[in-house]
């Protein structure tokens, strides 16, 4: 809060105290009263502007509701005296009360005057009317306080503790009595679920100034009286607000708020202890949502929104206590009385004036102080001191203008300083005024004047000094905007007009007409663009070159204003603003869809601050203290410089620069974060925009050749819609593409793209008109779609349509009547489609035709196309199926398909012609049913014993060994048994039928270990040795095997050779020892033993031990055995060996 003036006790007239009254509405006077008789009339600058002497004491003085008159009455007379702020003169009402008045207020909303007495008598005067109703014995005793309602109710209290309501007529409505004195009387309406129909229902009162009385007019009967908290002390002051809140200041310095809803009712929402010793006075400004407190020597202020914020506080040294506080009706002022009967006055809101030049910003910093600073520039600010307090600013380049009603002064902006040139009047009430570097577009009443600011100055012309518009021919024109760029003159009228004067050539150059009345103009600072709003509070963007203009999208219908941006980067940049956000948009001249406005985002506005700058995403705003603030556009998250550089936050710049056509701040932000999803979307946004050559380098960057190719393709492209259709189309917009294209000189190309996306609806449509000679290929194209999605009418439609008479086009028409052919089948034109299909000489187009038929189970068709185009196997296989053997029997020549083959062949057999049947099984290869049929019913055993052994069949097998079984050759059918692998069952039948040796010679060496077990087992029981034995060798058990081999007796010989491998094989030193024991005295047998066992030295050493014992000439023999079976005898190692063959050899 800024001190504004001090009126000193001393012009109070008062060194006790002092009592003073804002005037309502505008505020303009404050009058103030002391114990002097006279009441003094302050401007709002402190100036003293007038005195009225009055015969008594001030009893009581107040405005009217619109500031105009007031009303003062005294201690002395029964005189109520009006003083009328517009012609500054007093007037005189007798009341004819003759006691001494006491009570005197103006009513909220209508002209009425209530004065009461000493005596407890009322007048209602109505000032519009002069009409006084005397209402005499309303209280019984002295009236002291009252309150009017917005509904022109009365509620008074007295000394007789009586609380009365009245019409405007004077006439009671309620009474109620009270216990004390009623004081502060207020009328407001108690927080409900439910409004009353009568607005305002409740009378509040102090009581004795311990209590609150809360009188509801609805509900008489039940009063509430709210009792505080003795610590507080007395109720000093109270104030209404919101939805039925009351703010309470009690005399010990605490600061309250309680609720009137019932629910709530007696609970405290708020409290602190404002003041240390006393509180005196509290304060509400409703317009400002704000609260104040006074109390010891200081001034504390609140947001209502927030009571902890603190908004300011004032500390007063000099005195020794408060005692009231006033708000003005706008907010702006604040007056506080002191105990020595000094009244000060604060600024809490100023007047949001203020006007910009580029980056400079001019802004009242005070009622009576300008501040011009460049924030941008970081230049110094300076203040420039003004003579009135104004109601309009404008700043040039070079120059700075302010003024109120038709007055205005311009001073000349030095480096360091500022000073006045010039002042001037005007014909009207000034609204607005605008600078350039040497002119001043003022707009008054209607009309605009341009006039030079300094006429003097040689760069004015004599004959361009002034002009005034609209012109006298257009009386009925009234210009409701204007402003002004260093070229053009721009205002905007009630009629639509938006015009253009050239102030280089002293004449309109532009006048473009609107469908309403235009309301606001935002010239950018070149005025090549113009954002403005209409009566219909639209918004769109004017382009003079080609009277263009563009909606504004999501504008709001409260918007206030509109900035274009000052840097020259984002020049295509501007927002809009209402009281609670910010829009950004951004005007694009040259897009893929032509010129356009794209919202951008929102940015949240601080309350009760407006914008009055923009540069580069940072908007500079205008408080209501008097300061000015900087706020970064959500939009440009990138100035945000505390934000941590997450992916999220780098991908929201990226998408914002791409927004804001930034390509070379959003190249940086892609090559961060590295992602091909990022820099396509990048590309995409230069495509856009038809940055072309930006985006071919993004698109080279990330390897999309295909992309690259197609854009230097198309970049020398001089015709522009044609450039931007293909744009288009790689974008995926392809309606947006078609349009282009048909404006473009190259009108085909949207048919030839229409062709390659398939869009054969879209074709057709194109080419009736731009190309008919293209309509049969097309129609050709768009039947093979439609036959490959299943809409068979509409294909054979258009394959109808695409048949030519032109020998040249012989292939396309072959596939239009292919496709006929194939369509007439499969909408039921059977006969037409395949005897098409038969004429024509492609063998594909007739078997896909039979292929539709068979899937349509008609048989005979099928097959006699599938034959004609060569397809032998399909027609067998449909022959097949439609039981024609006859005519698979003629196709057997040439078909390959062993199935088929298989087929016929069961159909024979089945017919009993099974020698026919043999040769369609072969000729199938299906071995099985030839080996059957040959043993079942042709009777050639031998045939199928042939088959058996040359394809090893096991289940021919298997049937051949069950035929040879029925003819009780057991030998043969245990032999093709274990050809089939059917081992258990020829063991089986070998055992049953005494073929074991059979079974045992057939099986050989292919037979398990269980197997030879089993049979060694049989030849055990049966008490043959040496096949058991044998077999148990095979099996591996041999301890068994050997125990078999020593019992034989007439297998001598090759039972002592199979001994003596089954010692070999089984390399067991017991085993070995029992066959020596046995054969001790066969020389022979005894050597071979060990040379079995591979132990050759030894067998040297035994042949000779055997050959001492028994001395027999059979040595010889015994040492070529050794020596023949000693692998590397004549070797180093084996030398002992050696010499043992020789002492054999010695010793024979």
């Amino acid at each position: 809060m800024k001190h504004v003036f001090t009126i000193e006790s001393r012009a109070a007239g008062n060194q006790k105290g002092v009592y003073f009254s804002w005037q309502k509405t505008l505020g303009n006077y404050m009058a103030v009263t002391s114990y002097d008789h006279v009441i003094k009339i302050f401007d709002r600058h402190g100036e003293l502007r007038a005195e009225i002497e009055i015969s008594g004491l001030c009893v009581g003085m107040g405005w009217d509701k619109d500031g105009d008159t007031l009303a003062i009455i005294n201690d002395k007379n029964s005189v109520v005296q009006l003083w009328d702020a517009n012609t500054q003169k007093t007037s005189h009402i007798d009341t004819g009360l003759r006691e001494a008045h006491s009570f005197l207020l103006w009513a909220k909303a209508g002209p009425y005057l209530a004065i009461g007495t000493s005596k407890g008598n009322l007048l209602i005067y109505n000032h519009q009317t002069s009409r006084k109703i005397p209402v005499i014995g309303k209280h019984t005793k002295k009236i002291t306080c009252g309150c009017w309602s917005n509904e022109n109710l009365l509620a008074l209290g007295g000394d007789d503790k009586n609380i009365t309501v009245s019409n405007a007529e004077g006439d009671t409505i309620r009474q109620t009595s009270v216990r004390f004195e009623p004081s502060q009387i207020l009328f407001s309406e108690m927080k409900s679920d439910e409004r009353s129909s009568i607005g305002e229902n409740t009378v509040s009162v102090l009581i004795g100034k311990k209590t609150l009385f809360l009188y509801n007019l609805n509900d008489p009967e039940n009063p509430i009286e709210l009792a505080f908290q003795p610590r507080y002390g007395n109720v000093a002051s109270y104030k209404w607000y919101g939805d039925g809140y009351i703010m309470i200041g009690f005399s010990q310095g605490y600061f309250v708020v309680i609720s009137t809803h019932m629910k709530e009712i007696g609970q405290e929402l708020f409290q602190a202890r404002n003041h240390k010793d006393s509180l005196t006075s509290v304060a509400v400004s409703t317009s400002l949502n704000k609260a104040a407190s006074c109390g010891d020597n200081c001034l504390k202020c609140h947001d209502l929104s927030d009571l902890k914020e603190m908004f300011g506080m004032v500390n007063l040294e000099d005195e020794r206590g408060t005692d009231r506080l006033e708000w003005t009706d706008d907010g702006q002022l604040l007056a506080m009385s002191t105990k020595q009967g000094n009244v000060h006055v604060y600024l809490t809101k100023l007047p949001m004036l203020a006007a910009a030049c580029q980056t400079r910003t001019a802004h009242l910093t005070s009622l009576l102080e300008v501040t011009i600073a460049d924030n941008v520039a970081q230049d110094n600010p300076m203040m420039v001191p003004i003579d009135v307090e104004p109601s309009f600013l404008g700043l040039g380049p070079y120059h700075f203008a302010a003024g109120m009603n038709n007055r205005a002064w311009f001073y000349l902006i030095g480096d360091t300083n500022v000073e006045q040139i010039k002042d001037r009047e005007y014909l009207g009430t000034v609204n607005c005024i605008k600078l350039n570097q040497e002119y001043a577009a003022v707009g008054l009443e209607g009309k605009v004047h341009l006039h030079a600011i300094d006429p003097d100055s040689q760069s004015v012309a004599e004959n361009r000094e002034t002009i005034l518009f609209p012109e006298k021919d257009q009386p009925d024109v009234r210009i409701m905007c204007h402003d002004i760029t260093p070229d053009f003159l721009i205002y905007g009228t009630n009629k639509g007009g938006i015009c253009y004067f050239y102030i280089e050539d002293w004449q309109s150059v532009n006048d473009y007409r609107h469908v309403t009345g235009i309301r606001k103009i935002f010239p950018d600072i070149s005025g090549t663009r113009l954002a403005f709003i209409d009566d219909k509070t639209d918004g769109f963007v004017y382009n003079p070159v080609n009277d263009q203009i563009l909606e504004i999208p999501e504008l709001s219908p409260n918007t206030r204003g509109a900035l274009w941006e000052n840097w020259i980067m984002d020049k295509g940049v501007f927002i809009t603003f209402d009281d609670e956000k910010i829009n950004t948009y951004v005007h694009c001249k040259e897009t893929v869809s032509g010129p356009q406005v794209e919202f951008v985002g929102s940015t949240k506005l601080p309350f009760g601050q407006v914008p009055i700058m923009l540069h580069n995403g940072e908007v500079t705003l205008q408080t209501s203290s008097g300061r000015v603030d900087t706020l970064a556009l959500d939009t440009h998250a990138y100035l945000h410089k505390d934000q941590e550089m997450t992916p999220d936050f780098l991908q929201k710049s990226l998408r914002q620069f791409v927004a804001l056509r930034r390509f070379k701040d959003a190249w940086g932000i892609c090559q961060y974060l590295g992602t091909k999803d990022s820099w396509i979307h990048l590309g995409k946004g230069a495509l856009k925009n038809l940055e072309l050559e930006f985006a071919i380098s993004v698109y080279r960057h990330i390897g999309h050749v295909a992309m690259v190719t197609s854009l230097q393709q198309i970049k020398q492209l001089e015709d522009r819609n044609l450039l931007s259709g293909y744009v288009a189309m790689f974008l995926g917009d392809f309606n947006l593409a078609q349009d282009l294209f048909l404006t473009s000189g190259k009108p085909l190309a949207a048919l030839e793209m229409r062709r390659d996306l398939l869009h054969w609806d879209s074709a057709l449509q194109l080419a009736k008109v731009l190309a008919p000679d293209q309509i049969t290929y097309i129609s050709r194209e768009y039947a093979q779609q439609l036959e490959f999605t299943g809409d068979y009418m509409n294909a054979l439609a258009h394959y109808e349509k695409g048949l030519t008479s032109d020998e040249r086009d012989r292939d396309h028409n072959e596939i239009c009547a292919g496709g006929i052919a194939r369509m007439s089948i499969r909408m039921g034109d059977i006969r037409r489609g395949a005897g098409m299909a038969l004429k024509m000489p492609s063998r594909i187009l007739k078997k896909e035709c039979a292929a539709i038929l068979e899937s349509m189970k008609q048989w005979s068709e099928a097959a006699a196309l599938y034959e004609e185009g060569g397809y032998y196997d399909k027609a067998a296989s449909v022959y097949i199926r439609s039981k024609n053997w006859a005519k698979v029997g003629e196709l057997l020549p040439h078909i390959t398909s062993p199935k088929i083959h298989g087929q016929y062949a069961k159909a024979k057999e089945a017919e009993g012609r099974y020698k026919e049947a043999a040769d369609a099984y072969t000729s199938a290869k299906d071995w099985d049913s030839v080996i059957r049929i040959n043993l079942d019913y042709l009777q050639n055993p031998e045939e199928a014993v042939k088959i058996v052994r040359d394809t090893q069949s096991i289940e021919g097998a298997k049937m051949v060994a069950k035929f040879f079984q029925r003819l009780n050759d057991y030998g043969s059918a245990i032999q093709f048994l274990v050809m089939s692998k059917c081992n258990v069952e020829a063991f089986q039948l070998a055992q049953a039928h005494s073929q074991m040796e059979i079974y045992a010679d057939i099986i050989g060496s292919d037979a398990t270990p269980e197997d030879y077990q089993s049979i060694a087992l049989h030849f055990e029981n049966e008490k043959n040795h040496f096949l058991s034995g044998k077999f148990f060798l095979l099996s591996g058990q041999y301890s068994r095997a050997m125990k078999h081999f020593l019992r034989c007796s007439g297998e001598d010989s090759q039972a002592i050779e199979l001994a003596i491998e089954t010692v070999g094989r089984a390399n067991d030193d017991q085993l070995t020892k029992q066959l020596i024991d046995f054969l001790m005295g066969e020389t022979d047998n005894t050597t071979q033993i060990i040379l079995a066992l591979k132990q050759y030295r030894e067998a040297a050493r035994t042949a000779i031990i055997i050959a001492r014992e028994s001395r027999m000439l059979v040595i010889t023999g015994c040492t070529r055995c050794v020596v023949q079976y000693v692998p590397g005898a004549q070797t180093t190692e084996n030398k002992r060996f050696r010499r043992d063959v020789d002492k054999l050899d010695d010793f024979a």
